[in-house]
């Protein structure tokens, strides 16, 4: 497909499940209508894109951002420093939790949560740090018909106080850690969405977020969450990417998870993060 600037810009996609790398783009250029169009033809198409040896300011940072959506503040945490749509994920050497190490989509304790998230590395270990994705529109369909009709019909409690890993790193980074406390998200959202612009169904709920169905107890839900949480990142449904300095890394938060892979203690990792506003899922 065209590029920017009179060159191509090559997919090629890197899992059978999702997943797909895209070279022949520089972020820290403008990109023409064409080529921004066939940016997010290929987050439809793969769920998650992949970028290599991109040079990205804050401000080209938010500017690439735009060609995928709008970016929102996150919840919790503070933005960097004159950016606060950009939020700095870290983990530094002294450190062992990690910052979503945990399969989870971003925020489903919002009423309206993110469409998709943007990573930037910045910092990396010499090993380690891989970021998993799994494909939440291949687990409800792999799922059996009967489960699919029970499922269509239920609603997901979330709750932010369940990760309790992302509330101490909001707790380090604010500049009022004990306002951290005190906020709590809950939303309730369809045990199945559907994708306001493929029409595909996927699971979403999550293991970090989701506590019980709406009008049942923990007790009840806990059966049948058990089972979907593991179901839907099983290896068949799931992708890796192995960070470098200037990777980044485009999901589409309604319809893939991702888990971030804690497997670096004594290592520095330092990210950005954007996330792209979203609509009430239905």
């Amino acid at each position: 497909m065209p590029g920017h600037n009179g060159g191509r810009i090559e997919v090629r996609r890197v899992a059978g499940a999702l997943g797909a790398e895209v070279s022949g783009v520089d972020l820290a250029q403008e990109l023409d209508g064409d080529a921004a169009a066939a940016l997010r033809r290929a987050l439809n198409d793969h769920l998650v894109i992949f970028f290599r040896d991109q040079d990205l300011s804050p401000e080209r940072f938010l500017r690439a951002a735009q060609y995928f959506g709008e970016p929102a503040e996150y919840p919790m945490v503070t933005g960097i420093e004159g950016y606060p749509k950009i939020l700095e994920v870290a983990k530094y050497e002294n450190e062992q939790i990690n910052f979503g190490g945990i399969w989870h989509s971003d925020t489903v304790y919002l009423e309206c949560p993110p469409m998709a998230t943007m990573l930037l590395a910045r910092e990396t270990p010499p090993h380690g740090g891989d970021t998993m994705f799994a494909n939440q529109v291949m687990a409800y369909e792999a799922l059996s018909d009967g489960m699919k009709r029970l499922l269509d019909g239920l609603v997901a409690v979330n709750d932010s106080a369940k990760l309790k890993a992302e509330r101490e790193q909001a707790a380090r980074k604010d500049e009022n850690p004990e306002k951290i406390g005190t906020r709590q998200y809950t939303s309730e959202h369809p045990v199945v969405r559907t994708h306001p612009e493929t029409g595909r169904k996927a699971l979403y709920v999550n293991i970090a977020h989701t506590v019980r169905f709406k009008d049942m107890t923990e007790a009840e839900s806990a059966p049948l969450l058990k089972f979907l949480f593991h179901h839907q990142v099983q290896p068949d449904f799931t992708c890796r990417f192995s960070w470098w300095p200037g990777s980044l890394a485009v999901w589409d938060n309604r319809s893939a998870q991702h888990n971030s892979v804690n497997d670096y203690h004594g290592y520095r990792r330092v990210m950005h993060r954007i996330t792209l506003a979203g609509d009430r899922p239905r």
